[in-house]
Formats: C-alpha cells, structure tokens, sequence
C-alpha cells in the first residue's frame, strides 16, 4: 500500500428529498483511502456507506463539498468525462452481480474492456487469466443462468478488475451467497488486493468483510464515527457487527 491518494473526500455533504421532507445523508464526511488499501465502510442502515459509494463511483453528486478520484473534482466534470471516469477508472462489484444474461462469462467480463475499443487478442489475453485466477477455468462459455451466485460474483469481479481500474467499489459484495462462498470470494478479492495492489473499498454489513479489512471506517449519521486501521487477520475491535 502507497500514501498516493486515490479517493478524497473532504467536507461532504448530501441532501435527499423526499417528498416535503428532507434527508440529509452524509453530513460533511471526510476520508481518503491510499492506493492498495483493502477498507470496509460500514454502519447501521441509514449511516451513509452506500450513498459515500455512490459519490465516489461517480454516480451521484454530492451537495457540498468535493469528491475526488485521483485528484480530478468529479463535481466540475462534465457527463461524457463522468462517464468515462466510472468506465475507464472505476470497477463495481454488485450484490445483485449484473451480469448481462444473454453473454457468456468471457463476454461479460470482457465487456468494459470491449466498451475501450481494445482489440480482441488483447482482451483474450487478459480475461482469459483472470477467469482462471477467479477459477471458472472450462466456464467461460457458461451464460449467468448456467452458473451459481458465487460463479457469477467471480465473473462480477474479473470484470470489474480487467481494465486496470483506480478503486473497485464492492456493495455488499458478499450479501447474496452462502457462508462458503462468500469466504472464497474474499480470498480471491484479498489475492488480488495483495498480489495485484488492486484497491478494494466495500460497503458492507457483513462482519466476514470487516475482519479480511485491513482497514474499517464506521459511520454513524452520516460522518466517520470510528476509523480504524489494522493488521490483516484482525478483528475489528470495537466495530459493531
């Protein structure tokens, strides 16, 4: 892990509106996350982790304050530059895995790259490792009905890490497989994280992803209540889970 910042977030506030009603769900948030850093954001629901994702992913605005991504202001970005900032720079893992149906696991997690305009040789030469190291070797032609929650996270994961990105945004990665799998698909996020400096930052409730963190950042009411940095293997003292 590097002091290179790769996430910066200073200040931030975000104001939904419901109905006459208005919600405020972060609430000046500060926090920047290095290069290689493997970090859980958690807190209770309605603590603001999803929606500091979101912000950093390039998918919402904030209302005040910056957000940052290797030291580019997402507020003063057009949307062509957004878009090619969370398609270039940023990879997602979701817990609801979207994958298109009607590809395959090699085509699914080519897609981004195919989306850049890098030629096919180049594309196989680089999915086709990483599906391996994912270990859905001999699955590639498999389409998402034809593999289990756990193959299709592996195939959501080659994906989001295939264009080299700044950050992989994990949302709740883990929520939808069992107990098994979701430590599998932990040691393959970790593996990447160690091996490759792929910087990961979840948002999660499950306490299996804040004990592999090497770093927790719990918030409360929408600002960082408890931040945390530990060794990997440790357990988060002190963080509810």
């Amino acid at each position: 892990m590097s002091n290179t910042p790769v996430i910066e977030l200073k200040g931030v506030t975000k104001v939904y509106q419901q109905g006459k009603i208005e919600v405020q769900a972060l609430r000046g948030l500060d926090l920047t996350i290095n290069k290689g850093e493997f970090t859980a954001i958690c807190g209770p629901s309605g603590s603001g982790k999803s929606t500091a994702l979101n912000l950093i992913g390039a998918l919402d605005d904030a209302t005040s304050g910056t957000v940052k991504l290797e030291g580019n202001d997402l507020s003063t970005l057009g949307r062509k530059k957004r878009s090619h900032i969370r398609r270039d720079r940023i990879g997602f893992v979701f817990q609801a895995y979207n994958l298109m149906p009607v590809l395959s696991a090699y085509e699914n997690a080519e897609s981004v790259l195919a989306l850049q305009g890098v030629p096919l040789a180049e594309r196989k030469a680089k999915v086709m490792p990483l599906l391996k190291e994912v270990g859905l070797e001999g699955m590639e032609g498999r389409r998402p009905d034809e593999l289990s929650g756990g193959q299709q996270q592996r195939v959501a994961i080659a994906r989001a890490i295939a264009s080299s990105p700044a950050v992989v945004l994990a949302d709740e990665p883990t929520a939808n497989v069992d107990s098994a799998t979701a430590e599998k698909l932990l040691d393959i996020m970790e593996k990447l994280n160690k091996e490759h400096g792929v910087t990961f930052v979840f948002s999660t409730h499950d306490p299996r992803v804040m004990k592999r963190a090497r770093r927790v950042v719990m918030l409360v009411d929408g600002r960082v209540d408890a931040d945390q940095h530990k060794e990997s293997g440790e357990d988060a003292q002190g963080v509810p889970q």
